[in-house]
């Protein structure tokens, strides 16, 4: 997915940089529902930019397993190739590197590091197309009909994500196109909640797992019909053309006839 991220007015900035922190770069960026996409409001932006690139800035990389390394290594050469060439694409098109922007060959042969672009434009392959990586773009927006309007974008819908006031960010979350929505969490709201379905819509997927919904996949649905009053064919002393006549007549009945 090209999962978004919005944050409303009202929200706290230093939590919403804080989650949107590990919404991002959680596994190096390497999960289906990590963030890709960071909307913030025009009377926030400036502030949770600053509080952003501070913390990523501060991220540790390194190739052991220690607690104290924060970002790890690409899974492989040919996704290194992608978060390289979709940060120099997206500079070749316009879009400023506020943080990383390097591979660390030093490091291990498939690290990045954790990057934030601005002022990415639709020109970039980055713009609607899945990184996969360390690799993020900060937008800003004024009106809520219009980051409604830009989180729908593209043919993606798997998660999304919501700071702000809870009553307004639920509003909200009824009109976004993903499968989940967390609100004032990146992705482990709904990735936790074992009971209910998680999945995608549009090009993300169609099925589901967890939940009620994810135990049907691994049923069978069986219809068993009883024959009672007059068959869908028509009763044998009735030819069929009165008989279709007769139904159309009663269908159009039925659609004249309120209902109660």
């Amino acid at each position: 997915g090209k999962n978004p991220m919005i944050v409303l007015p009202g929200a706290d900035v230093e939590k919403a940089a804080a989650g949107a922190v590990n919404a991002c770069f959680s596994s190096a960026g390497q999960l289906c529902v990590s963030i890709e996409r960071l909307y913030v409001h025009d009377t926030l932006y400036d502030a949770f930019r600053a509080a952003f690139v501070r913390r990523v800035d501060a991220l540790s990389l390194g190739a052991s397993l220690d607690w104290d390394v924060e970002i790890g290594s690409l899974v492989s050469p040919a996704q290194l190739e992608t978060v390289t060439k979709h940060v120099a694409d997206a500079v070749a098109n316009g879009a400023t590197v506020l943080v990383g922007g390097e591979a660390r060959p030093e490091i291990g042969p498939y690290f990045f590091e954790p990057t934030v672009l601005e002022g990415v434009t639709d020109a970039a392959e980055c713009f609607a197309g899945e990184t996969f990586g360390p690799l993020v773009s900060l937008y800003r927006y004024s009106q809520v009909e219009e980051v409604v309007e830009l989180a729908n974008a593209g043919e993606y819908g798997l998660n999304a994500s919501i700071y702000g006031p809870v009553r307004q960010a639920k509003a909200i979350a009824t009109r976004i196109k993903a499968g989940t929505v967390n609100i004032n969490e990146g992705f482990g709201a709904t990735f936790g909640s074992i009971d209910a379905p998680m999945g995608g819509m549009r090009t993300s997927g169609t099925g589901r797992r967890q939940g009620d919904e994810g135990l049907y996949r691994y049923t069978e649905t069986q219809s068993v019909g009883v024959q009672r009053l007059l068959p869908v064919s028509g009763p044998a002393f009735v030819k069929p053309q009165l008989y279709a006549r007769l139904m159309t007549f009663a269908l159009r009945l039925m659609r004249r006839t309120p209902r109660a």
